[in-house]
Protein backbone atom coordinates (compact mmCIF):
# COMPACT_ATOMS: atom_id res chain seq x y z
CA UNK A 1 0.00 0.00 0.00
CA UNK A 2 1.37 3.66 -0.78
CA UNK A 3 0.00 6.51 1.30
CA UNK A 4 0.85 9.96 0.72
CA UNK A 5 -0.33 12.87 2.75
CA UNK A 6 -0.03 16.42 1.98
CA UNK A 7 0.13 18.86 5.11
CA UNK A 8 1.69 22.39 5.68
CA UNK A 9 2.98 20.67 8.88
CA UNK A 10 4.96 17.71 7.71
CA UNK A 11 6.52 17.60 11.41
CA UNK A 12 3.18 16.63 12.85
CA UNK A 13 3.21 13.34 10.78
CA UNK A 14 6.13 12.23 12.82
CA UNK A 15 4.16 9.47 15.17
CA UNK A 16 4.09 7.99 11.42
CA UNK A 17 7.57 6.96 12.26
CA UNK A 18 6.76 4.76 15.87
CA UNK A 19 5.46 1.83 16.83
CA UNK A 20 3.33 -0.72 14.26
CA UNK A 21 3.50 2.14 11.44
CA UNK A 22 6.96 2.69 11.78
CA UNK A 23 7.78 -1.16 11.21
CA UNK A 24 5.57 -1.73 8.34
CA UNK A 25 7.31 0.98 6.76
CA UNK A 26 10.54 -0.26 7.22
CA UNK A 27 9.77 -3.66 6.27
CA UNK A 28 8.53 -2.22 3.00
CA UNK A 29 4.62 -3.02 4.11
CA UNK A 30 3.48 0.49 3.45
CA UNK A 31 5.25 3.29 1.12
CA UNK A 32 4.41 6.45 2.89
CA UNK A 33 5.20 9.96 2.04
CA UNK A 34 4.66 13.01 3.87
CA UNK A 35 4.77 16.12 1.91
CA UNK A 36 5.20 20.03 2.03
CA UNK A 37 2.37 21.60 0.57
CA UNK A 38 4.42 24.93 0.50
CA UNK A 39 6.99 23.52 -1.84
CA UNK A 40 4.14 23.87 -4.76
CA UNK A 41 3.46 27.62 -4.04
CA UNK A 42 5.40 30.13 -6.28
CA UNK A 43 5.83 33.50 -4.21
CA UNK A 44 8.71 34.25 -1.63
CA UNK A 45 5.69 33.76 1.23
CA UNK A 46 5.19 30.15 0.10
CA UNK A 47 1.78 31.54 0.72
CA UNK A 48 -1.30 28.76 1.25
CA UNK A 49 -4.21 30.79 2.62
CA UNK A 50 -6.50 34.13 1.68
CA UNK A 51 -9.31 36.16 2.58
CA UNK A 52 -12.73 34.39 1.98
CA UNK A 53 -14.48 35.86 -0.59
CA UNK A 54 -18.05 37.45 0.92
CA UNK A 55 -16.26 38.34 3.79
CA UNK A 56 -16.01 36.60 7.12
CA UNK A 57 -13.47 35.17 9.59
CA UNK A 58 -10.51 33.21 9.40
CA UNK A 59 -8.90 32.50 5.74
CA UNK A 60 -9.37 29.86 3.12
CA UNK A 61 -6.42 27.61 1.39
CA UNK A 62 -5.80 28.54 -1.92
CA UNK A 63 -6.78 26.12 -4.87
CA UNK A 64 -3.64 26.60 -6.80
CA UNK A 65 -1.44 25.16 -4.40
CA UNK A 66 -3.40 22.31 -3.88
CA UNK A 67 -4.15 21.42 -7.61
CA UNK A 68 0.07 21.40 -8.06
CA UNK A 69 0.38 19.33 -5.03
CA UNK A 70 -1.99 16.73 -6.40
CA UNK A 71 -0.90 16.47 -9.96
CA UNK A 72 2.70 16.40 -8.09
CA UNK A 73 1.70 13.55 -6.15
CA UNK A 74 -0.39 11.75 -8.57
CA UNK A 75 2.91 11.43 -11.14
CA UNK A 76 4.95 10.44 -8.25
CA UNK A 77 3.22 7.48 -7.48
CA UNK A 78 2.23 6.52 -11.11
CA UNK A 79 6.19 6.40 -11.48
CA UNK A 80 6.32 4.09 -8.88
CA UNK A 81 2.19 2.03 -9.33
CA UNK A 82 1.50 2.51 -13.07
CA UNK A 83 -0.67 5.17 -14.73
CA UNK A 84 -3.28 3.28 -14.67
CA UNK A 85 -3.97 3.78 -10.37
CA UNK A 86 -5.46 6.47 -9.20
CA UNK A 87 -5.28 6.79 -5.38
CA UNK A 88 -8.46 7.78 -3.02
CA UNK A 89 -7.88 10.97 -2.29
CA UNK A 90 -9.15 11.54 1.47
CA UNK A 91 -9.81 15.41 2.66
CA UNK A 92 -10.30 15.26 6.97
CA UNK A 93 -13.48 17.68 7.13
CA UNK A 94 -16.51 17.55 10.21
CA UNK A 95 -18.84 17.74 7.18
CA UNK A 96 -17.65 14.49 5.73
CA UNK A 97 -18.87 10.59 6.64
CA UNK A 98 -18.09 9.31 10.11
CA UNK A 99 -15.00 7.07 10.06
CA UNK A 100 -15.65 3.96 11.53
CA UNK A 101 -14.03 0.58 11.42
CA UNK A 102 -15.57 -0.56 8.05
CA UNK A 103 -13.87 2.37 6.37
CA UNK A 104 -10.67 1.78 7.70
CA UNK A 105 -11.48 -2.02 5.93
CA UNK A 106 -12.72 -0.68 3.09
CA UNK A 107 -9.60 1.58 2.89
CA UNK A 108 -7.49 -1.13 3.78
CA UNK A 109 -7.83 -2.63 0.50
CA UNK A 110 -6.95 -0.01 -1.58
CA UNK A 111 -3.74 0.46 -3.32
CA UNK A 112 -3.09 4.00 -3.02
CA UNK A 113 -4.32 6.70 -0.18
CA UNK A 114 -3.52 10.19 -0.60
CA UNK A 115 -4.60 12.54 2.86
CA UNK A 116 -4.94 15.94 2.15
CA UNK A 117 -4.85 17.97 5.13
CA UNK A 118 -6.88 21.20 5.44
CA UNK A 119 -6.00 24.26 7.67
CA UNK A 120 -7.77 27.55 8.50
CA UNK A 121 -11.43 27.48 7.61
CA UNK A 122 -11.03 24.88 5.15
CA UNK A 123 -10.23 24.01 1.12
CA UNK A 124 -11.43 26.17 -1.40
CA UNK A 125 -14.56 24.57 -3.01
CA UNK A 126 -13.19 24.66 -6.54
CA UNK A 127 -10.37 22.07 -5.54
CA UNK A 128 -13.20 18.86 -4.96
CA UNK A 129 -14.72 19.90 -8.30
CA UNK A 130 -11.57 20.02 -10.00
CA UNK A 131 -10.49 16.49 -8.27
CA UNK A 132 -14.16 15.49 -9.87
CA UNK A 133 -13.67 16.62 -13.55
CA UNK A 134 -10.22 14.75 -13.91
CA UNK A 135 -11.63 11.95 -12.82
CA UNK A 136 -10.14 11.72 -9.25
CA UNK A 137 -11.88 9.78 -6.48
CA UNK A 138 -12.29 11.80 -3.89
CA UNK A 139 -14.04 10.77 -0.06
CA UNK A 140 -14.40 13.38 3.00
CA UNK A 141 -14.06 12.05 6.46
CA UNK A 142 -14.49 12.78 9.65
CA UNK A 143 -13.11 12.02 12.70
CA UNK A 144 -16.27 12.76 14.97
CA UNK A 145 -18.84 16.00 15.48
CA UNK A 146 -16.35 18.57 16.83
CA UNK A 147 -13.52 20.68 15.12
CA UNK A 148 -9.60 20.42 15.19
CA UNK A 149 -7.17 23.12 13.79
CA UNK A 150 -6.29 20.71 10.87
CA UNK A 151 -6.44 17.25 8.99
CA UNK A 152 -2.96 16.20 10.56
CA UNK A 153 -4.85 14.82 13.86
CA UNK A 154 -7.46 13.04 11.77
CA UNK A 155 -5.09 11.71 9.65
CA UNK A 156 -2.86 10.00 11.65
CA UNK A 157 -6.36 8.32 13.52
CA UNK A 158 -7.23 7.25 9.96
CA UNK A 159 -3.42 6.13 8.99
CA UNK A 160 -2.93 3.85 11.80
CA UNK A 161 -6.50 2.54 12.03
CA UNK A 162 -6.00 1.49 8.03
CA UNK A 163 -2.45 0.02 8.24
CA UNK A 164 -2.91 -1.78 11.25
CA UNK A 165 -5.43 -3.94 9.14
CA UNK A 166 -2.62 -4.41 5.99
CA UNK A 167 -1.76 -8.07 6.09
CA UNK A 168 2.06 -8.79 8.10
CA UNK A 169 1.52 -5.60 10.36
CA UNK A 170 -0.02 -7.07 13.09
CA UNK A 171 2.20 -9.37 13.91
CA UNK A 172 -0.97 -11.72 15.29
CA UNK A 173 -3.47 -11.42 12.80
CA UNK A 174 -6.13 -13.38 14.62
CA UNK A 175 -6.38 -10.01 17.48
CA UNK A 176 -7.92 -8.04 14.34
CA UNK A 177 -10.74 -10.37 14.46
CA UNK A 178 -12.04 -10.57 17.85
CA UNK A 179 -11.31 -6.43 19.11
CA UNK A 180 -13.92 -3.48 19.52
CA UNK A 181 -16.23 -2.82 16.18
CA UNK A 182 -14.70 -5.75 14.55
CA UNK A 183 -18.32 -7.26 14.25
CA UNK A 184 -19.94 -4.07 14.91
CA UNK A 185 -19.81 -4.70 18.92
CA UNK A 186 -17.44 -3.96 21.98
CA UNK A 187 -14.93 -6.07 22.95
CA UNK A 188 -15.14 -7.93 25.77
CA UNK A 189 -13.44 -7.71 29.01
CA UNK A 190 -10.00 -8.59 29.10
CA UNK A 191 -8.04 -10.10 31.83
CA UNK A 192 -3.95 -11.60 32.45
CA UNK A 193 -2.16 -13.37 35.02
CA UNK A 194 -1.77 -13.26 37.86
CA UNK A 195 -5.39 -14.94 38.14
CA UNK A 196 -6.31 -12.97 41.71
CA UNK A 197 -5.16 -9.71 42.36
CA UNK A 198 -4.77 -7.99 45.55
CA UNK A 199 -5.31 -3.99 44.79
CA UNK A 200 -3.74 -1.38 46.34
CA UNK A 201 -6.07 -0.63 48.56
CA UNK A 202 -6.11 -4.86 49.70
CA UNK A 203 -9.42 -5.62 47.98
CA UNK A 204 -8.91 -9.37 46.17
CA UNK A 205 -10.09 -9.43 42.79
CA UNK A 206 -10.48 -12.83 40.97
CA UNK A 207 -10.36 -12.85 37.36
CA UNK A 208 -13.85 -14.70 36.09
CA UNK A 209 -12.86 -18.62 36.97
CA UNK A 210 -15.05 -19.67 33.06
CA UNK A 211 -11.72 -18.18 31.57
CA UNK A 212 -9.54 -20.51 33.42
CA UNK A 213 -11.93 -23.38 32.38
CA UNK A 214 -9.61 -24.51 29.34
CA UNK A 215 -12.78 -24.88 27.64
CA UNK A 216 -12.16 -23.08 24.50
CA UNK A 217 -16.23 -22.92 23.66
CA UNK A 218 -17.48 -21.90 27.04
CA UNK A 219 -14.82 -19.19 27.12
CA UNK A 220 -16.19 -18.14 23.39
CA UNK A 221 -19.73 -18.32 24.18
CA UNK A 222 -18.93 -15.77 27.76
CA UNK A 223 -16.73 -12.98 25.64
CA UNK A 224 -19.85 -13.04 23.01
CA UNK A 225 -22.64 -12.42 25.75
CA UNK A 226 -19.87 -10.23 27.55
CA UNK A 227 -19.94 -7.92 24.28
CA UNK A 228 -23.46 -8.21 23.72
CA UNK A 229 -23.71 -6.86 27.27
CA UNK A 230 -21.03 -4.07 27.33
CA UNK A 231 -22.16 -2.89 23.99
CA UNK A 232 -25.60 -2.05 25.16
CA UNK A 233 -24.65 -0.86 28.44
CA UNK A 234 -22.25 1.68 26.61
CA UNK A 235 -23.09 1.57 22.92
CA UNK A 236 -26.76 0.65 22.76
CA UNK A 237 -26.64 2.58 18.73
CA UNK A 238 -24.28 -0.43 17.64
CA UNK A 239 -26.65 -2.86 18.71
CA UNK A 240 -29.23 -1.50 15.99
CA UNK A 241 -26.86 -1.69 13.36
CA UNK A 242 -25.89 -5.67 13.44
CA UNK A 243 -27.92 -8.40 13.28
CA UNK A 244 -31.47 -8.30 15.20
CA UNK A 245 -30.46 -11.99 16.45
CA UNK A 246 -27.31 -10.07 18.46
CA UNK A 247 -29.16 -7.36 19.07
CA UNK A 248 -31.72 -9.38 20.78
CA UNK A 249 -29.09 -11.68 22.47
Amino acid sequence: MRIDVITIFPEYLTPLDLSLIGKARREGLVDLHVHDLRQWTHDRHRTVDDTPLGGGAGMVMKPAPWAAAFSGVREAGHAVLGADVEPLIVFPNPAGEPFAQSTAQEWSQCEWLVFACGRYEGIDERVYQHLADIGCEVALASLGDYVLNGGEVAVLAFTEAVVRLVPGVVGNAESLVEESHSEGLLEYPLYTRPASWTDPAGVVREAPPILLSGDHAKVAAWRQEQSVARTRERRPDLLTQTDGDVAGA
